[in-house]
């Protein structure tokens, strides 16, 4: 969901303390990590490929597009080589945006059939590809069924799945943001809890036939295909501000992860908590992965600034602090996502420095996440829907370019396209095929552990990264100018991103917003 990062209070320091003590009474189930590493593709649907000219993106114009994303030859160098895709919010909803569900067991007509999402995932699969779904249970629509029953009917079966306010609640108090959480029903008396907007009611995870529903409508979408879920506004089932309600939403999602896990032992579940890093911990007692907001933070006002905010201890005090809760943590790592303004819009056009922020990304520990568009340097700013703008697939029209909404930023004139950049072999989106590429040639920058690596300026970034008896060594020079540094003398350079750099004996050469990986011997 669309929400501000919290700042850091005491209060949030206090939770933190308090949940740095939770007992994993439910550890994480054993699932073999390699199947669930990867690269990952965050596709708004609506926004992507349309396959039936109606102006929306759509499941059919996935499938179409998938040798874009991956086409099964890894010899081949035209496709992204992603490992698996995750697709916004594909359910029935009156949003454009679909995180507010009216039909949690079916497919937005807009982007097409449960047929069509069976034929994407299977298509996906024969290129080892997976596809996760973004599974939005923290509320419905207003306009859900369920909600329309509960709030013009008392005695419905379907009450007890929202929260209603009683005598003693305060209809005034305000949620962690300062909004309304309390809202009037508009079908009968009385009030209902919503978190984010009172089209969106919360529903109520203190009542079993919710948790027993929700379960199987995650079963349900595994039966169809699905690799796992993103799930969205994890933090909020309960209120996750308090030490109560973080307990139990820990608890929650261990009983969630036991239900996919013993349907899917390969289900891949990621969450979204939106906080700081001890408030994340512990959630990683029920889920493989995490999206890392704060290492996110770090590398983009690191490529910004052209001096580093210190990437390397986040990553590794994260690390420490998430393996307290499951050694088998997975860091899900992006730069920016939907819910934020686009990288390049936060780089001001730079394509060197979108370049050094895709390279970091893709030689970082974790599995990254690209938010589509991304790889061609789309722009965009809030609101919301010009970060979702139309995928630029050509400079102008052509077939499959979605027109739901008319472009402010990506207009299609301006060099970003797919069409622009695919022949480019200097293009952003050919540094993101090529840098995905030597992740997967190199196992270390894969599957490696990470060790800082000195340097005498901080407008470079150097780590190594080492799996079992392979080190490959990683400088990134954020500056606008070349730098030398001191290397092994039987050190190998075996990638520069950008030409110009030099190793002589035991020094390196690195030009100006440059990536290099060198092989120690």
């Amino acid at each position: 969901m669309n929400k501000k990062k919290w700042s850091a209070t005491a209060a949030s320091f206090m939770l933190a303390a308090s949940l740095s003590s939770v007992v994993q009474a439910d550890p994480q189930p054993k699932v073999s990590k390699d199947s669930l590493d990867g690269v990952f593709y965050e596709i708004y649907v609506n926004s992507f490929y349309d396959s039936n000219e109606d102006g929306h993106g759509d499941l059919n114009g996935i499938t179409k597009k998938l040798d874009y994303l991956n086409d099964g030859n890894p010899n081949n160098k035209k496709d992204l080589q992603v490992d698996g895709m995750w697709l916004m919010p594909i359910n029935p909803s009156p949003s454009y945006h679909k995180y507010d569900v009216t039909d949690y067991y079916s497919i937005d007509p807009d982007y097409g059939t449960l047929e069509d999402f069976q034929k994407l995932t299977e298509e996906a699969n024969k290129r080892d590809t997976k596809v996760i779904m973004d599974l939005v249970i923290n509320h419905t629509s207003s306009e859900h069924p369920w909600f329309e029953s509960a709030s013009s009917d008392p005695d419905s079966k379907y009450r007890d799945y929202y929260v209603w306010a009683d005598e003693d609640t305060d209809l005034d108090e305000k949620g962690p943001w300062g909004q309304q959480v309390w809202h009037k029903n508009p079908n009968g008396e009385g009030y209902y809890y919503g978190t984010f907007w009172h089209g969106m009611p919360d529903l109520n995870f203190d009542s079993p036939e919710v948790k027993e529903e929700i379960k199987d409508i995650g079963r349900f979408w595994l039966d169809q295909g699905a690799d796992g879920f993103r799930l969205d506004a994890a933090l909020h089932i309960f209120e996750g501000e308090t030490e109560e309600g973080a307990e139990k939403n820990i608890e929650w999602w261990n009983e969630f992860r036991d239900a996919m896990k013993e349907a899917d032992p390969n289900a891949y579940l990621v969450g979204e908590v939106w906080d700081e890093p001890e408030v994340v911990a512990p959630y990683y007692q029920s889920l493989d992965s995490l999206f890392n907001f704060d290492l996110a933070e770090t590398i983009v006002n690191s490529v910004k600034n052209g001096i580093d905010q210190g990437v390397v201890p986040a990553v590794n005090s994260t690390d420490e602090l998430y393996k307290e809760y499951n050694p088998n943590k997975i860091d899900a790592t992006f730069l920016t996502n939907h819910d934020q303004n686009r990288v390049m819009s936060e780089l001001s056009g730079n394509v060197d420095q979108a370049k050094t922020a895709a390279s970091i990304l893709l030689t970082l520990p974790g599995n990254p996440f690209i938010y589509y568009g991304e790889e061609i340097g789309m722009t965009g700013e809030k609101p919301d829907e010009l970060i979702r703008e139309p995928f630029r697939w050509y400079e102008g029209d052509g077939k499959g370019q979605t027109s739901w909404e008319e472009p402010v930023y990506n207009t299609g004139d301006d060099g970003r396209s797919v069409e622009a950049q695919d022949k480019n072999k200097d293009s952003l989106l050919n540094h993101y095929r090529e840098l995905i590429r030597e992740r997967k040639n190199h196992v270390a920058l894969e599957k490696g552990d990470l060790q800082p690596l000195e340097t005498d300026t901080s407008q470079v970034i150097a780590y190594s990264r080492t799996y079992q008896d392979e080190t490959v060594k990683v400088y990134h020079n954020l500056s606008n100018n070349s730098v030398e540094l001191s290397v092994g003398k039987k050190d190998k350079l075996v990638f520069t991103s950008e030409k110009g750099t030099k190793k002589v004996q035991s020094s390196l050469e690195v030009p100006a917003h440059t990536t290099v990986l060198v092989k120690s011997k």
